[in-house]
């Protein structure tokens, strides 16, 4: 029970008099003799506007004593007598249609409860047109179902009898139930009308006197208002609902918008007979109250003469009383009403009003903001950074942050930003002072639970929050973060640079997808290779042949991708800078597994091998090194260039003279052997390339004229070949060799004789040509002479051709030879004469015939 003594008044209504426009300003004056008063549909019955526009019709001969006025529909209902004695009529009344200048009446009936004649005494209508209950003094109630107003769709049913006058009713509908409350001095009760039998719930065993119940809007429930002297109650259509100790003789009951409105004195109800007591001295106030039962306030209180009713309409309360006047009470503005609890510091009440009133969070923030203000003035530091968090989304964070930098209040900012993380709206900078906090305050239990925090409910930058706890030298908890939400450089970092746990940090790197992997092990490779090289080359093989993540994967998305990965291994020789040893296991790994290797793959492992055969001392290890080598130049995997230059920089013999010969370098090789004085070589070069390349013997020869030392062996050698095959004039020999101070004559003696008589030789045979060939050319002109001077008889039968018996036409040449004319023996016959005279016989012929 909620003490009214203890509810707050406010003045959140102006009073006015409602003044006559057409009077000049002076108050209006209402009809004599108000017997019923209602209002709805923007008229107060009597039709008055709210330009205070009086109209009336005459709707009953005597006198009226009940109005009810639809709120959805413009239709009234009225209770009168047209006639003396105890008669009431109940009349249904279309306003948007005319009838000789009055309202249209539709129907019109007795309300006689089972033809006893009796007082009505109140009357509810529901708003589809299809109920309307009617209330008499001798406790029966009359419900007409259907459309009520029209006689032929709707019938009338006794739903209620009793003793005890009917003092309110009420229809409340939930969905598709409809309950009717029924309100007597002695009883609350309630009809579930949706249900056949109209069955029938006692609530209360106490009621109201009349016109001291109504029913709230929807907003509160649709909840059924009974006002006693001592309590006003609420009831549900089972149950009674929460009671109020408002005190006091009730006179009137009214609910709008949220407000409950009483009319009251002092004085208590004499009897519970006098259910209908409305007269009282006219000296007597009556007293106004406007109560807010959701926020506990009153929001209005008032005493006037002699009140005959209050209506609501046009968004603000009118009150008449027994003097004629209007009074209008309007509402203030929102704004006006927060100000007026702003002055008071009743922020509570403020923030509850607001929220009643659908303020929006704009509105609703800046109310907080204050409320919080308030409260850290008073030093009350714990409430006012709760409704600082109120705020977040709205009060930008920085208006709060300042207040509590201090180191005392260290743990209410804490709270603030952990709500600002909460909801998603915390930049770098607010993680960074979240964690700092955290951290000053030691308090790791609160730390654990913000970055341990699951996954769907983590509000901040993780980057961010990993710095800070690196920065702080929580480096597990960095770690934990890291690992968590696959933040793999920084896992790294951690583990390598703050941690040194380097076989964690390599285990790690084995869990990530391939890229990842790939790229950490370019970064980090040198600085693992050095601390855990075995595992690192371990990792690097499985990196370039064929990568799988293990099965702890650190991005489980990525083992359900089966193509293959593989690096190219390469690019990690310079990760093994200080470690030959792991780098000579890697390569030859890389070659067995995959002999189509980079070129680079071979050529580092050759330079290894090469520096292992020029340091080894034993002749039997430094022998088989030197054939491994040699099987890395054969494979033709190297670069040619680059393994050339490794085998002269180790003086490789072997493999330099193999790349000259591979290469097709015979100077080269020539000039090796030159280098190093090996003359035997040089000719034995000479012998076996001498045919790609014949100037090698010229060269052998200047080599050997060069040089002082008794050569004479090799340069006979050298000039048997020469004479041999002419490679050289003589005189060029001579020239070649007189640069040598060691030949002597006897060295070219044998070869200059063969040259003279070889010479002689092919002078004897050029001098016989000559001859032979001046003989032929004497008895070819003389041929000729005989060809132009003297006639050709052609003797020939037979075609040179197909050897068939000549016919004319036939073809004969100057050389004796004849064809027949025809394309299979002429053209033919003439292309495979191989005497070149038939040609210019064939010529000689064409012109003649020409």
């Amino acid at each position: 029970m909620a003490a009214f003594l203890q509810w707050r008044r406010f003045v959140f209504f102006d009073k006015e008099t409602v003044k006559d426009p057409s009077e000049n300003g002076k108050n209006f004056q209402l009809p004599v003799g108000i017997a019923a008063c209602d209002s709805g549909r923007g008229h107060i019955i009597w039709f008055l506007t709210r330009s205070l526009q009086l109209s009336s019709f005459q709707a009953y001969k005597l006198r009226v004593t009940h109005l009810y006025q639809l709120k959805q529909h413009n239709i009234l209902v009225s209770v009168g007598q047209d006639e003396p004695g105890i008669n009431p009529l109940v009349k249904v009344w279309n306003l948007d249609k005319k009838d000789s200048g009055s309202p249209l009446c539709t129907r019109i009936f007795p309300a006689i409860p089972g033809n006893k004649p009796t007082e009505v005494s109140c009357l509810s209508v529901h708003e589809t047109l299809n109920f309307m209950a009617i209330g008499f003094t001798d406790g029966s109630v009359v419900l007409t179902k259907g459309d009520i107003t029209r006689d032929r769709h709707s019938k009338t049913l006794s739903l209620h009898e009793g003793s005890c006058p009917i003092t309110g009713l009420a229809f409340r509908q939930a969905g598709k139930v409809t309950h009717l409350f029924v309100a007597t001095l002695e009883k609350v009760q309630c009809y579930t009308l949706s249900v056949k039998e109209y069955p029938r719930i006692e609530l209360d065993t106490h009621g109201c006197a009349l016109r001291c119940s109504a029913l709230t809007d929807p907003s509160q429930d649709s909840q059924f208002i009974v006002a006693g002297d001592d309590c006003v109650y609420l009831y549900q259509p089972d149950e009674r609902g929460p009671c109020f100790a408002f005190d006091g003789h009730k006179l009137l009951t009214h609910w709008h918008r949220g407000y409950l409105l009483q009319l009251t004195h002092n004085n208590k109800s004499p009897s519970k007979s006098d259910y209908g007591s409305r007269q009282t001295s006219p000296s007597e106030k009556h007293i106004l109250n406007i109560y807010d039962l959701d926020n506990k306030f009153i929001a209005y209180s008032a005493a006037f003469d002699d009140v005959i009713d209050v209506l609501a309409e046009w968004g603000s309360f009118y009150v008449l009383t027994r003097d004629r006047t209007l009074y209008m009470l309007q509402e203030k503005d929102t704004q006006t009403k927060l100000e007026m609890l702003f002055k008071k510091n009743l922020f509570v009440m403020a923030i509850n009003l607001a929220k009643s009133q659908h303020l929006d969070n704009d509105g609703l923030s800046e109310i907080f903001r204050q409320y919080g203000d308030h409260l850290y003035v008073k030093g009350d530091h714990d409430g006012a950074i709760q409704q600082y968090i109120r705020t977040i989304g709205k009060l930008e964070p920085s208006y709060v942050i300042r207040k509590f930098l201090d180191a005392q209040r260290i743990h209410n900012l804490t709270a603030y930003l952990q709500a600002l993380h909460r909801q998603s709206l915390a930049n770098a900078d607010h993680t960074t002072l979240l964690l700092n906090c955290y951290t000053k305050l030691k308090d790791s239990s609160k730390l654990e639970e913000f970055i341990k925090s699951n996954e769907s409910e983590v509000h901040f930058d993780v980057e961010i929050a990993i710095k800070v706890l690196r920065q702080a030298g929580y480096h597990s908890h960095a770690v934990f973060l890291a690992e968590r939400h696959m933040h793999h450089e920084w896992y790294l970092k951690i583990q390598l640079e703050d941690l040194k746990n380097y076989q964690e940090a390599l285990r790690y790197i084995g869990r990530l997808p391939f890229d990842q992997a790939e790229s950490n092990m370019k970064r980090y490779g040198k600085i693992l290779m050095h601390h855990v090289p075995e595992s690192s080359t371990i990792l690097l093989k499985r990196l370039c042949t064929d990568y799988h993540p293990n099965k702890d994967s650190a991005d489980r998305d990525s083992l359900d991708r089966p193509a293959e990965n593989k690096a190219n291994p390469e690019e990690f020789i310079p990760v093994f800078a200080n470690n030959p040893r792991e780098l000579r296991a890697f390569l030859e790994h890389m070659i067995e597994v995959d002999p189509f290797s980079p070129e680079g793959v071979y050529d580092t492992l050759l330079e290894l091998r090469l520096q292992d055969w020029a340091h080894e001392q034993d002749p039997g290890k430094k022998k088989v090194l030197q054939e491994a080598a040699l099987s890395l130049l054969r494979s033709d995997n190297t670069v040619f260039d680059k393994a050339l230059v490794l085998c002269q920089m180790h003086n490789f013999k072997e493999g330099v003279l193999y790349l000259y010969e591979k290469g097709k370098l015979y100077q080269q090789i020539m000039h090796y052997h030159m280098q190093n004085e090996e003359y035997g070589k040089v000719v034995e070069a000479c012998k076996r390339y001498g045919d790609s390349e014949v100037c090698l013997w010229e060269q052998a020869l200047g080599y050997f004229a060069r040089k002082e030392e008794n050569c004479k062996a090799y340069i006979s050698e050298v000039l048997q070949h020469i004479d041999e095959n002419n490679l050289m004039p003589p005189l060029l020999v001579v020239q070649t060799l007189a640069h040598n101070s060691t030949a002597s004559l006897s060295v070219i003696k044998d070869y200059l004789i063969n040259k003279l008589e070889r010479e002689t030789q092919q002078i004897e045979e050029d001098e016989r040509k000559i001859r032979q060939y001046r003989e032929e050319t004497a008895h070819l002109r003389a041929e000729i002479q005989e060809l132009k001077t003297c006639a050709k008889i052609f003797q020939k039968t037979k075609c040179s051709m197909c050897n068939s018996p000549l016919e004319l036409p036939s073809v004969h040449f100057l050389c004796g030879h004849s064809f027949h004319q025809h394309i299979w023996c002429f053209p033919c016959g003439f292309h495979t004469l191989q005497d070149l005279r038939c040609f210019d016989d064939f010529s000689l012929v064409s012109e003649m015939r020409k």
